[in-house]
């Protein structure tokens, strides 16, 4: 422990306090494998968040080139040595992965590497996810064990802040909801009794005096109005605020899940785009175009692995689908596939649509919607 210096404290306690700052999942994933790659001299980092049967439900990767990534057959599956630090719930560090005996190689397209650290992170009890680094010449030390098991440590505990302050939000958002409900019920439908209780008593004099019929009738209408216009108002704070959404990203894994756990088949989710980018409704085109992918690439292509990836520009959002399956002839009837729906609610906000598929080959969905 000789080897951490005042200053050498200093940075990890200010890198520890910008990850547990962040409000975003994705951020939140994204800050902890970056600061380990800055503090450890790692080239490469990730972090694999483990579904509820402990295989990789994500994947999140630094240090590579976009093109670099985008070659890679498929993102690691959980197995050989990072499959070890989630059996075991151990930090791992090794001079050289392959001669590992849990070493099972690389994807293809995948980069070289040699040395390698990975420590599991924790969420309460639970092994949430894994932080990997890898490729630091000389190889990690002691000191770079001890730094990244304390950002682990900080990246779960801020992950379990921020699902408790989902839970809080969702508290909130209920409470809210049913103060509404009792405001309609001791204001707008007691207004609307009201009314109609005056109309039942117009109707009695309709043969006896015209005038104080008519007057009634307007006066009813008149309150009619402002209660339409009361109704409105309650309808409109219905909607549930900014803050209590999900995020896309929140949602776009929670949909994904639900999907894959029935088929055991394994999915991998991508987010790249800043908090609350984009706003609804775009995001929910985004997530529609997931969900009747992913579908369908559970149901029909008979796949084995499929990789979802959303990315923002800054001009336009990036939805991704790849499975491995059997792929179809986009030529032929597909009327069960939903595909003319899933391209026709993309032309409809000005988005780009391209299926690359054939027998024998799998399936890419590719999307842009303009971030306008």
């Amino acid at each position: 422990m000789s080897e951490f210096t005042p200053q050498r404290i200093r940075d990890l306690v200010e890198a520890a306090a910008g990850v547990a700052g962040q409000t975003d999942l994705s951020s939140l994933l994204r800050a902890a494998v970056a600061t380990a790659i800055e503090l450890t001299g790692a080239r490469y980092g990730a972090i694999g968040v483990l579904g509820e049967h402990g295989s990789l439900v994500d994947f999140i990767p630094l240090g590579m080139d976009e093109a670099d990534v985008k070659r890679i057959s498929h993102y690691p599956r959980g197995t050989g040595v990072l499959g070890t630090i989630t059996r075991q719930g151990v930090t791992l560090r090794i001079d050289e992965i392959t001669d590992h005996p849990e070493s099972v190689g690389f994807p293809e397209h995948h980069p070289e590497m040699h040395t390698f650290l990975g420590v599991p992170v924790r969420v309460g009890d639970r092994i949430f996810g894994n932080l990997y680094l890898t490729e630091k010449p000389g190889g990690f030390t002691v000191e770079d064990e001890t730094i990244t098991e304390l950002l682990a440590v900080t990246a779960g505990a801020a992950v379990a802040t921020l699902r408790l302050q989902e839970r809080l939000r969702r508290a909130a958002l209920q409470e809210d909801r049913e103060r509404i409900a009792r405001d309609l019920h001791d204001s707008i439908i007691q207004d609307l009794f009201a009314i109609g209780l005056g109309l039942q008593t117009a109707v009695g004099h309709i043969d006896q005096d015209t005038q104080t019929v008519q007057t009634r009738i307007t006066d009813a209408v008149d309150r009619l109005d402002e209660t339409i216009f009361s109704l409105r108002r309650y309808i409109f704070d219905l909607r549930p605020p900014v803050w209590a959404r999900p995020s896309m990203s929140t949602e776009i894994r929670r949909l994904v899940t639900d999907l894959s756990e029935p088929y055991g088949i394994e999915v991998g989710v991508d987010v790249d785009c800043p908090p609350d980018t984009p706003e609804p409704p775009l995001s929910d085109h985004v997530v529609a175009v997931v969900k009747e992918s992913v579908s369908n690439a559970l149901r029909h292509a008979q796949a084995r692995t499929i990789d979802v990836r959303v990315a923002c520009d800054g001009t336009r959002v990036l939805v991704n689908v790849a499975d491995d399956g059997a792929g179809f002839d986009p030529d032929a009837e597909h009327g069960g596939l939903g595909l003319r729906n899933l391209a026709r609610r993309v032309g409809a906000v000005g988005g780009e649509y391209v299926l690359d598929t054939a027998p024998g080959k799998g399936t890419v969905v590719t999307v842009w919607f303009p971030l306008t």
